[in-house]
């Protein structure tokens, strides 16, 4: 290194370090807690998350198996089902009987609540004429002595539970004190209140309950809250191992489970050593008998996922119920029941699948806790975070400035891939679950800063303009802005522009009919080519929206032909759709047809929407007429619909008036036009038909319905399939039938967008 370059790189080099030491201290404290940086916190899930689905082993559990309350088992009882749920508590009496006499299972949970009485039975309704109007009948009186014990359910589903290895689900609320529900019986708690009063701990704590009625829950073996911790991106990772409630402490399903199948030992916390962690005093495990079970900040355990849905056996629990299923399948083994049908609501987001049933969550960490394979996250992982980050960042802002950009590319890839390698190590092997989102970011951005340093400084006002417009213009056009960025900015302004809508024909047909994989590659395909066409014409992407494409001309680079440069677009558009039909049909994908609709005006472009979310677009009138009209192409059986402004402001295109309509909003009437081409370019036939539409369209204005309908017979004959010509034969023969009286102007009003 040479370290004698002169007083003014002796400045650059401090300014560097310093604005490096700066970003070091930016993430030290946020790994310390003094802050918190939302987007390192949602990188580091991703990270997670990433790690996870790597080392996932994706193997089916035989250990453990789940009842599933499917869409099978909710059909009709004629269809083989048991009907809707909730179901009489007697079937679920049965099912204990068929689960440990027939199957001999080793133990059963339920990821369900029995919170409200079963009054299937009718029993309230017996016992309410006893008391009333047969209350002197001795007959009815002893009828009812005798049948009633056959008709309490809940009675009869919690003397099956007795004596046998039956755990419960409930859930806690975290709603306000006065609104949260304290319904059913709740377990006792694994550990009272108070027992954890001389340690700061970070509990989930809840201010009510849904639990089970309490005859059940005297006779099941044991009880869990199945509460997950659901962090901030909505994703379940973690479940509370201990959940607080009025200073008590209680156990998920889950840990209930495994405690009932070892004979209900006791929770034992277990501390790192106070003296060699510097009075350090955290939870990091929870002891059940010969297992460990490692528990972080919240004093939650992370879900070991196995793998996607389908790691664990799912049955239907109608197929239970029939003695369906072999005993070898069911016998011995740790049996949940849940449900993942939709209607039931039992769907998670999780790092493996976005929808993934909930009780699939409690397998996971039952086998988790067998095999003692969680992932540790201890508290103490915040020094090792802030350790990491002081060294690797220290070293790359005291070094980087100092090395050209060669030397410090290679630098920072053997940095990131030592570390990289290290973290995947300790998770995979070591099931430890280290940061690695902050000192990633951190070391990127030192490197970007320092190989950026330079360029920042000298093409800012180029940054500047792609920043702004990059996403939505192609880059030809941002570099012809970026030879005068200060006339550009996304401040809201009025111009005449064009704007254009593009919509697949019958794409929720299509959709239904394609899995969501191909659909995306048919999207894509598509969505492409047209994205080309609108960037090579001098386009600018507003959004997609679905299958949808809006986009704009004349803005943020003015365009004085953008209604010309629009109309090529959406011909070209048509035309390479076409050309790709036989692509689509090799890949048995359906034929795809797009309706384009567009309207030239004054409208108002730039950044708009709110304090959270911004985006350059363009709003008025005219942009909602563009809309309109691209919905009734369809109506007409033409691709593209244009309104006056753009035929006007296009001369050396050929239109032909398809009508005069009043679209959903609007009260005046307008005409719209469809383009046949270019003058230059276009047949005299076409030219001839347009003429003699004209003609039938002018007699059809003026009520000569009978000669309407002859010009407009001679046009079907030259093109039978034509939807324009059947629809103005279609309004002649009502309106011939139902006159429209004479204020009409031969405008067709349409309801709907």
């Amino acid at each position: 290194m040479e370290w004698s370059r002169g007083t003014k790189d002796l400045k650059k080099y401090i300014a560097r370090i310093a604005i490096g030491a700066m970003v070091l201290v930016l993430f030290c404290g946020h790994a310390l807690q003094w802050y918190r940086l939302p987007l390192i916190d949602n990188l580091e899930n991703v990270v997670y998350d990433t790690r996870l689905q790597l080392t996932m082993p994706q193997t089916v559990d035989n250990r453990i198996v789940i009842l599933d309350i499917d869409e099978k088992s909710l059909a009709e009882k004629e269809q083989g089902g048991e009907g809707r749920w909730p179901w009489s508590r007697d079937r679920l009496a049965l099912l204990l009987d068929k689960l440990f006499d027939k199957y001999q299972i080793a133990i059963v949970g339920f990821d369900i609540v029995f919170a409200e009485r079963d009054e299937s039975s009718g029993v309230r309704v017996l016992e309410r004429l006893g008391d009333q109007e047969l209350k002197n009948v001795p007959q009815f009186q002893e009828a009812l002595r005798q049948i009633k014990p056959e008709l309490e359910y809940d009675n009869i589903f919690a003397s099956k539970m007795k004596g046998r290895a039956v755990v419960l689900g409930y859930t806690f609320s975290k709603e306000g004190p006065e609104l949260a529900p304290k319904k059913g019986l709740l377990p006792a708690p694994v550990f009272a209140a108070g027992a954890f009063a001389d340690r700061r701990m970070n509990f989930d704590a809840y201010n009510g309950y849904s639990a089970n009625l309490s005859e059940l829950q005297t006779h099941a073996a044991g009880a869990g809250h199945f509460n997950p911790y659901v962090d901030i991106d909505g994703i379940i990772r973690r479940i509370p191992m201990l959940a607080e409630y009025q200073g008590a402490y209680y156990e998920p399903l889950s840990l209930a489970m495994v405690r009932v199948l070892f004979g209900m030992p006791p929770v034992k916390p277990l501390f790192a050593d106070e003296g060699l962690a510097g009075g350090y005093a955290g939870l990091e495990w929870l002891q059940v008998g010969s297992l460990r079970i490692p528990v972080d900040d919240t004093v939650s355990a992370l879900v070991p996922y196995r793998g996607r849905q389908g790691s664990f056996k799912y049955y239907s629990i109608v197929d239970v119920l029939n003695e369906r299923i072999d005993i070898a399948e069911l016998q011995g083994k740790i049996v949940l029941v849940g449900t993942t049908a939709p209607g039931l609501k039992d769907q998670r987001s999780t790092p493996v699948d976005p929808v993934y049933p909930g009780v699939e969550i409690h397998a996971n960490l039952i086998a988790g806790m067998l095999d003692e394979n969680i992932k540790q996250k201890p508290p103490y992982v915040v020094g090792a975070e802030f350790v990491l980050l002081l060294l690797s960042g220290l070293a790359m802002a005291l070094l980087l400035p100092f090395l050209n950009p060669l030397k410090s590319t290679l630098v920072t890839l053997l940095v990131m891939v030592f570390a990289l390698a290290t973290n995947l190590t300790v998770f995979h092997f070591g099931n430890l679950a280290l940061p690695f989102a902050s000192g990633l970011v951190m070391i990127l951005m030192l490197f970007t800063f320092n190989m950026a340093y330079g360029f920042f400084i000298e093409a800012r006002g180029k940054r500047q303009i792609t920043g702004l417009f990059g996403q939505y213009v192609p880059p030809e056009l941002v570099d012809e802005m970026a030879r005068n960025p200060e006339s550009f900015s996304m401040e809201g302004e009025s111009r005449e522009m064009t704007v254009l809508f593009t919509d697949v024909r019958g794409f929720t047909t299509i959709s239904e009919g394609l899995d969501p994989k191909a659909l995306s590659a048919l999207m894509n395909e598509f969505l492409t080519p047209l994205t080309e066409i609108i960037y090579r014409h001098r386009g600018t992407i507003d959004k997609y929206m679905g299958d949808c494409i809006m986009a704009f001309w004349g803005a943020p680079l003015a365009d004085p032909a953008h209604a010309k440069n629009a109309i090529l677009a959406a011909i070209e558009m048509q035309q390479v759709l076409q050309s790709l039909q036989p692509h689509f049909k090799s890949k048995n994908w359906p034929e795809i047809r797009i309706g384009v609709g567009l309207n030239t005006g004054r409208m108002s472009v730039g950044n708009m929407g709110s304090k959270i979310r911004l985006a350059y677009t363009v709003m008025g009138d005219a942009v909602n007429l563009a809309s309109r009209l691209e919905g009734i192409t369809k109506e007409y059986g033409t691709d593209i619909i244009v309104g006056e402004g753009t035929r006007n402001a296009v001369p050396d295109v050929v239109f032909r008036e398809l009508d005069r309509v009043r679209v959903k909003g609007k009260d005046q009437a307008v005409a719209i036009f469809q383009p046949l081409g270019l003058q230059v370019q276009i047949d005299k036939a076409r030219l001839e038909e347009a003429r003699l539409f004209q003609q039938a369209l002018e007699l059809y204005r003026n009520q000569d319905w009978d000669m309407a309908e002859l010009q407009l017979m001679e046009l079907q004959k030259m093109l039978p399939d034509s939807r324009l010509y059947r629809t103005f034969l279609e309004r002649s023969a009502f309106l011939r039938v139902n006159p429209p009286g004479p204020g009409w102007d031969g405008a067709f009003t349409f309801e709907t967008k």
